[in-house]
């Protein structure tokens, strides 16, 4: 009886073995290789994906947060809205609301004709 156990648990484990050692040289072949490559692939493109979601999320909601505590979407009147002139040179107001001066490229260099 004890030898037909032992007989019993060697066979188990060398079956065991046997498909661990068949699995480990399949993933050795170049399919096996470019399988676990792709799924690899995979995985790091469904982490970007998600990673760019969390990105955009958290962006809409620091952009709601600065909105908010800039007042811009109070629905005040801007300069654009109650028809107002601006300035000379004056570009229209960006998103934080106030008004940059255009500067042109030429405005350090001299007139050619003074000295």
């Amino acid at each position: 009886m004890r030898r037909l156990f032992w007989l019993a648990l060697g066979a188990t484990l060398g079956v065991l073995i046997f498909r661990r050692l068949s699995r480990a040289a399949e993933r050795m072949t170049p399919q096996g290789i470019a399988a676990g490559l792709g799924a690899g692939l995979s995985d790091l493109a469904d982490a970007l994906r998600d990673f760019a979601g969390d990105v955009r999320e958290a962006m809409s909601s620091q952009e709601a947060a600065l909105r908010a505590a800039a007042g811009l979407d109070a629905g005040g009147e801007s300069a654009l809205s109650t028809g107002a002139a601006a300035p000379s040179g004056a570009v229209a107001p960006g998103p934080a609301g106030d008004v940059a001066i255009a500067v042109s490229p030429t405005a350090d260099k001299p007139a050619a004709g003074a000295s």
